[in-house]
């Protein structure tokens, strides 16, 4: 018998306390082909980013594991006047289309800012958006939440709320770096990647600076064949 790559999961939602379910992915069933220079994973079958956003069908609270569980003063009753008052109860259980995955983390990102989540995360939650819309092949939705992605990273590193959260010093300065080169900004790319390779010796993260060294190679060869 076949091993369906879905399971519900119920969950307690950390706004309304009601309990919901939500679907989530067996691990065993999930298959990475490749991997984009800005971690977007590219899966083969089932893909799991498409259920990392938990959406109470009580309330409308969409929300990660990654979330606080600690509301800042005000934000129960922003979050009630914003979302909750206008929502029309319904469930994001079972299996989700493409577009459904994109609406999950819009909510998560707008229920995030209310929230005052850290930035790291939503930056996350804006960049895992953007490889959403790059699925799709909608590009000018797809610099949108790159851009996004790339600010909050920069505020992240800025007062250090990446820290603890599974994201070291390296990998955001190369992020910051190769989100700036897919948005163009040459500049601010060679700047964040100078970063890194300064860095280089007193960090064990040797697959980040590889990465930035092939694409700093790249750039380089791409500079002197424009003045050629």
């Amino acid at each position: 018998m076949e091993i369906t790559p879905y399971y519900d999961k119920q969950m307690t939602c950390i706004h309304c306390q009601k309990k919901f379910n939500t679907t989530k992915i067996r691990k065993s069933t999930v298959k990475v082909v490749t991997t984009d220079s800005d971690f977007h994973p590219i899966y083969k079958g089932v893909n799991p980013l498409y259920y990392n956003v938990f959406v109470c069908e009580h309330c409308g609270l969409a929300f990660t594991e990654d979330f606080s569980t600690y509301f800042a003063p005000g934000t129960r009753e922003a979050l009630q006047s914003r979302i909750c008052n206008h929502w029309q109860p319904h469930s994001f259980d079972g299996e989700r289309t493409h577009n459904q995955a994109i609406q999950s983390y819009q909510l998560a990102i707008i229920c995030g800012e209310i929230k005052k989540e850290k930035n790291v995360l939503l930056a996350g939650l804006a960049l895992r958006t953007a490889w959403l819309y790059r699925e799709q092949g909608k590009t000018d939705w797809e610099i949108r939440f790159l851009e996004s992605a790339r600010d909050k990273y920069v505020e992240s590193y800025l007062q250090g709320d990446y820290q603890g959260l599974g994201m070291g010093e390296l990998k955001i300065l190369y992020l910051i770096g190769e989100l700036s080169r897919k948005l163009g900004d040459i500049d601010m790319a060679t700047r964040y990647f100078s970063r890194v390779l300064e860095k280089q010796r007193t960090s064990n993260e040797t697959r980040i600076v590889q990465m930035t060294k092939e694409i700093w190679q790249e750039m380089r060869e791409k500079k002197e064949k424009d003045i050629g």
